[in-house]
């Protein structure tokens, strides 16, 4: 699942190597417009339909906390 969703992250954002932060959205790789294209994203690709609730800016602010709050909606490795 990591690595589809690094696939993801580099097809939104392809000039960072998000594998060199832990805070995607406080080092400026991530905006909001983005997160909500990773969302959509990762609802598509991933078959998983993410709950409003869990749309805040620490579920999607690296890679743990996007897998978790992925699993977290039903998604599975």
């Amino acid at each position: 699942m990591e690595e589809k969703i690094i696939d993801i992250l580099k097809g939104i954002r392809p000039e960072f190597d998000f594998a060199e932060s832990d805070d995607f959205i406080e080092d400026g790789y991530l905006d909001s417009f983005d997160v909500i294209e990773l969302i959509a994203c990762i609802e598509k690709e991933l078959g998983v339909v993410i709950d409003g609730l869990d749309i805040l800016p620490e579920n999607f602010n690296n890679l743990d906390a996007i897998v978790k709050t992925i699993k977290r909606n039903g998604g599975t490795e």
